[in-house]
C-alpha cells in the first residue's frame, strides 16, 4: 500500500512539474522570428507580382458590400498612420517593436479596428502564408501597445484623449 501511494504521490508532482515546465526542447512559436528584419523584410513589403495583385484585387471584390463598408471605416480611422500599419505588421512579423507613437494612434483607433485590420491584411497574398502563425502575435502586439500607452510613464501622452 505505501508503494501504491508513493508512485501516486511522484505522479502527480510529475504531471505538476511538467504542466508548469514545458519541455525545453520544444521551440517558443511566438518568439519565432516570420522574416528577417532590415533588408529582407524590405524587399519582401516592397515586391508585387501581377499574381499577387489579382489574388488581392479578387478578394476585395468577392467580400460582402457590408463588411466592406465596415472595413473602410477602420481603415478610415487607421488612414492617418499608414506607416504604424507597416510598423504593426512589421512587429509582428520580425519581432521589432514599434515606435510609442504608432502605438498611440493603434490605442487611439481601438482594438476592434486593429483587430479587423489585421485579420484582412493577413488575408491578402503576400501575408497569408503567416496567417496561421501571428494570431497570438496580433494579440501581444495590441497588449504591448495598450499597455505602454496607459503607463504611467507615457505621462507627456496624458493632455490626448484616448477614443
Amino acid at each position: 500500500m505505501e508503494t501504491k501511494n508513493f508512485f501516486m504521490a511522484f505522479f502527480v508532482i510529475t504531471t505538476l512539474v511538467s504542466s508548469a515546465y514545458p519541455s525545453l526542447g520544444q521551440e517558443d512559436v511566438d518568439d519565432e522570428l516570420l522574416i528577417n528584419p532590415g533588408h529582407e523584410f524590405d524587399t519582401f513589403m516592397n515586391t508585387e507580382s501581377p499574381a499577387s495583385r489579382d489574388y488581392d484585387n479578387n478578394i476585395l471584390k468577392n467580400i460582402s458590400p457590408k463588411y466592406k463598408h465596415y472595413l473602410e471605416t477602420y481603415v478610415c480611422k487607421m488612414a492617418p498612420i499608414a506607416k504604424c500599419v507597416i510598423d504593426v505588421i512589421k512587429e509582428i512579423l520580425t519581432n521589432e517593436p514599434g515606435s510609442r507613437e504608432c502605438c498611440l494612434e493603434v490605442v487611439r483607433a481601438g482594438k476592434e479596428c486593429y483587430m479587423e485590420i489585421n485579420k484582412f491584411m493577413f488575408r491578402l497574398y503576400k501575408l497569408k502564408r503567416f496567417s496561421s502563425k501571428v494570431s497570438f502575435k496580433i494579440n501581444d502586439v495590441w497588449n504591448r501597445c495598450s499597455a505602454e500607452v496607459e503607463s504611467p510613464s507615457s505621462s507627456h501622452y496624458g493632455t490626448i484623449k484616448l477614443s
